[in-house]
């Protein structure tokens, strides 16, 4: 019976640790596979093409105390939390902004449009500046600087 219990307690100690290690879906090595003129930017000007070419192909690594890649998104002291916004928060409320501009502007049309679906889109703040946006949980988006970047999980 002592075995039993502490088999139990054992198994109650680890729970939560593995828990925690299944919550961070986001940890690991992302690459940056695509990159399109974000929805928000003026139609009129193209964005400077030189920030894009210098980012595409390059790694991000989301670790448990650091973001480590290229600049603008390596961050030493990442304080992660993972919430759900609606279509008109992602990108820094920029599709809630389109529409008070423009009532035909629809976020739930424009998030779709970068491939997301529903009414709730899973993000990673950083507290970095940079909020991590997921389709799934092996591509997510990134705004920057009138571009939508697509990392994928290696």
């Amino acid at each position: 019976m002592k075995f039993a219990g502490a088999v139990c307690l054992l198994v109650c100690i680890g729970t939560p640790g593995t828990a925690a290690a299944a919550d961070a879906f986001y940890t690991g090595s992302w690459t940056i596979a695509a990159a399109v003129i974000a929805p928000w930017a003026d139609p009129h000007r193209k964005p400077d093409d030189t920030e894009r070419a210098r980012l595409m192909g390059k790694a991000i690594v989301l670790k448990e105390k650091e973001i480590s890649g290229p600049r603008p998104f390596a961050c030493s002291k990442p304080q992660y939390k993972v919430t759900n916004y609606g279509p008109d928060m992602i990108f820094q409320g920029a599709f809630d902004e389109m529409q008070r501009a423009d009532k035909k502007a629809d976020p739930k049309a424009l998030a779709a449009s970068l491939g997301f679906a529903g009414a709730a889109i899973r993000t990673l703040e950083t507290g970095c500046e940079i909020d991590v946006h997921f389709v799934d949980d092996t591509t997510a988006e990134i705004g920057l600087n009138n571009y939508v970047y697509t990392l994928k999980k290696r």
